[in-house]
Formats: structure tokens, C-alpha cells, sequence
């Protein structure tokens, strides 16, 4: 019978056969261990010398780390085992056999890893973190899908900027410019107005010449946009998202995290609601801290970010930021215009800010005077501004970075670590 190594739990004490590569293996006496990954999972298979034969024993032994092989056995419990299971290995066939696989059980440096990305995928490690990654994508779509939001695919190529910013990616769109996209806001605010409650989850690009355990220069977003929805209500839901990504790890990553050695703990603090402290307080909590050259007007920066977390065992926003360091269309607070109605969430441990938010400018002429403060003409803002000429409502929205959210609850401390392929200031191979 055909199964997997995540399925063997159902088959105790049947003989199984499983497509499978050789992770590693160590032999003592007449007993070869085999460590067999195939993809879902991987799982210790035992040769016994007087069970299998002594040619096929010495075939056991002579496998190739990273070899493809068929394994047949009988699946036995194994309390020592992490999956709790072992295959006593009855017979085996060689699919392939691996010629020298570069990364072998040693140390080996990051950028040797890297430039072996393509191989570096199969270790135990980083196998882990691509399942959490895919954890927290099959929980963010069960989340909003439960809500009630529709998924809207917003273009990668765009004909003008969504913050205003020179750090696009330029190309030519036959006879006219487009940038690579560095938000599908704009457009999740299009569609919000026509569905009320939607989500986007794609790739974004920012051309910043940045080298920080933070930074990519290909990254995934997960952008929710809602019609009818203040700041208030808005911080509601992220608090809401957040803690549903982190239980759902929780409850269904255990291997991987376990591989990790990632100290749970902290993530099983993780519950709605979060704390909120304004702009003005984090500047006087920064300065209580020792950074006394913060001023009201500077954004923060990693050390700050890091500061302000340690202050908290929980995510925490900070709300109300300066207009003048913000995007254009973010709203004014009614009550005292020099800040807008966002907020940055920051995660705990040094993570940093995973979750930037606001509600929307929803009136026609206070967007034209941004349109104008910011010198954003031309037909590439013309329809966003149309927004707010038809029927144009309250809303808000925010925007998730996976790789930084992979990284906090993983908790691996570069981002690279958090995408398969990651794109970095000086690497585009593999």
C-alpha cells in the first residue's frame, strides 16, 4: 500500500511502501538508520541486516544522501521518534541514485546556502519554514473566507506608485512607463467599493537598497480593504487575524516548530485584544528608554521598534502618526489634523512592524489638495481619485508582510530564510 510519512499514523503495524530521498543515514554493526523525507514529513527507516539480507544491506548502506528510493516496511510506533512512528524497512528500490550532494550534515555558511537555495529547501530546517509559511496562507484565507471577504487579484504592473515613493521597479509597458507593483491598495480600494469587503494576496516589489535581516526586495502581502469601516474597527480585525494565524500554527505546526526550537511560550500569548499606545506615547516611552535624540517627526527604525516591543508580551499598535511621515491617503484625525488614523502593528521578540493600516481619505476635495501637496497627476491617478466622486464612504484597510510575520512566529532571524527564493539587494540566483 502507496502512503506518505504523514499518513502512517493510519497504518500501525501494516507494511506500507513510500516514495522517499535520503536525508542522511548512519549504520551500527548490523542495523542501518535511514532518515527518509518525502515531502510531507520525514521519518527514520530501520534495515536489519538478518531481516533484509546481507546484498541488500550493504545496498542500504551504500545510498547516496539525497538518493530517490521506493521503501517498503512495517510502520511501528516509536515513542522517541518525533513523529512518534519508525518504518522497519522489509525491502527497497533505488530510483535514483544522487551523485556528491553539496550540502552535507556539516556547517555550511549562509551565503554557500544560499547560492544552493534550490538544495537548501530539502533540510529539515527550512522544510519547517516553508510549512508554517503555508500554514499561515491556508489560515489567512480560512479567516477571511469565514468573514465574508472576496478575494480580488490586483495587477503587478501599474502605471504609478501607491505611496508616493521613487523606489519602484521601472520598465517599459510598450510605449508607455509601469513600475512593478509596491501595494495592490489602490486598488483593493476600487474593489472594496464594489464587493464591501475584500483581500488580496500577491507579490510586491520595493527597489530600496536595503540589507537588513528585515528586508526583501520581492516580498507577499496580504491586503484586506473595507468599505464601511473606521480605524477603530479596522484595528479590530487585524488583532482578530493576527491571533487566528498564530493559533492555527499553533495547533497545526508542532513538528515544524519543534524542529525549530522555537520557544512557544511567547506565542501562546498571543489573543485578541492587543495593546495600543499613540505616536506620542512611543516617543516617550523611546525616550524613558535612552533614545533621547528621537524627536515628534522622525519615524522609527529597527532599534526603535525593538524598544518599543519589549515593553509588551503581545503585538502592539502604535496609532496616530505624524501626517507628514504617512502615505497620501491616509485621513486626518478629525480632532487634531497634524496625524492620521493608522497604525503600524509591531510584533514581539524584534520582529518589527508585520502590519501597516489606516483608514482612507473619503473626501473628494481634501484628496485633491493630497493629489496636489504630493504632485500625483496625470490619467495613472485619475481613476483613484474617481473613488471618492461615486458614492464615496468610510473605509479602511491594511497590509500584512508574510516574510516578516513567517519570521516572528517561525522564529528565524532573517527574512531570507522566509520565502523560497528570496530576492535580495545582490542576489537574483537561484
Amino acid at each position: 500500500m502507496k502512503t506518505t510519512i504523514t499518513e502512517v499514523h493510519k497504518h500501525i503495524g501494516e507494511e506500507v511502501t513510500i516514495g522517499a530521498w535520503l536525508a542522511n543515514k548512519r549504520s551500527s554493526g548490523k542495523i542501518a538508520f535511514l532518515q527518509l523525507r518525502d515531502g510531507t514529513g520525514f521519518i527514520q527507516g530501520v534495515v536489519v541486516k538478518a531481516d533484509i539480507g546481507e546484498e541488500k544491506f550493504q545496498e542500504a548502506k551504500a545510498l547516496t544522501q539525497e538518493s530517490s528510493i521506493y521503501v517498503t516496511g512495517k510502520v511501528v510506533e516509536d515513542a522517541r521518534s518525533p513523529v512518534g512512528f519508525e518504518i522497519q524497512v522489509t525491502d527497497f528500490e533505488l530510483i535514483q541514485e544522487a551523485v556528491e550532494y553539496p550540502i552535507t550534515p556539516k556547517n555550511h555558511g549562509t551565503e554557500f546556502l544560499m547560492d544552493h537555495r534550490h538544495l537548501w529547501l530539502r533540510s529539515k530546517k527550512q522544510h519547517a519554514v516553508m510549512k508554517i509559511r503555508n500554514e499561515i496562507i491556508r489560515a489567512t484565507y480560512e479567516f477571511f473566507n469565514e468573514q465574508g471577504y472576496v478575494k480580488i487579484d490586483p495587477p503587478i504592473l501599474t502605471g504609478a506608485s501607491a505611496e508616493g515613493t521613487t523606489e519602484l521597479f521601472h520598465t517599459k509597458y510598450f510605449d508607455e512607463d509601469a513600475y512593478l507593483s509596491q501595494s495592490g491598495q489602490l486598488y483593493m480600494e476600487a474593489a472594496a467599493m464594489a464587493f464591501g469587503k475584500v483581500f488580496s494576496f500577491g507579490p510586491t516589489f520595493r527597489a530600496e537598497k536595503s540589507k537588513t535581516r528585515r528586508h526583501l526586495i520581492e516580498f507577499w502581502m496580504i491586503e484586506p480593504e473595507m468599505a464601511f469601516m473606521d480605524h477603530d474597527d479596522s484595528l479590530e480585525v487585524q488583532e482578530r487575524y493576527v491571533a487566528h494565524v498564530v493559533q492555527s500554527v499553533l495547533s497545526n505546526c508542532k513538528l515544524e516548530l519543534q524542529a525549530l526550537d522555537r520557544d512557544i511560550t511567547q506565542l501562546e500569548k498571543i489573543a485578541a485584544p492587543f495593546p495600543r499606545i499613540t505616536y506620542d506615547e512611543a516617543i516617550q516611552l523611546l525616550k524613558e528608554k535612552g533614545f533621547d535624540d528621537v524627536e515628534w517627526g522622525d519615524d522609527f527604525g529597527a532599534p526603535h521598534e525593538t524598544a518599543i516591543a519589549e515593553s509588551f508580551d503581545k503585538p502592539v499598535f502604535i496609532i496616530n502618526w505624524p501626517a507628514e511621515i504617512k502615505a497620501f491617503y491616509m485621513k486626518p484625525d478629525p480632532k487634531r489634523p497634524e496625524v492620521v488614523l493608522c497604525a503600524d502593528l509591531i510584533a514581539p521578540e524584534g520582529y518589527g512592524e508585520i502590519i501597516g493600516g489606516s483608514q482612507r481619505i473619503d473626501d473628494l476635495e481634501l484628496m485633491k489638495q493630497r493629489y496636489e501637496e504630493h504632485e500625483l497627476t496625470g490619467p495613472a491617478y485619475e481613476w483613484y481619485l474617481q473613488l471618492r466622486q461615486y458614492g464615496s464612504v468610510p473605509h479602511s484597510g491594511f497590509g500584512l508582510g508574510l516574510e516578516r510575520t513567517v519570521a516572528w512566529i517561525s522564529g528565524v532571524e532573517h527574512v531570507r530564510e522566509t520565502i523560497p527564493f528570496p530576492r535580495l539587494l545582490n542576489r537574483l540566483y537561484p
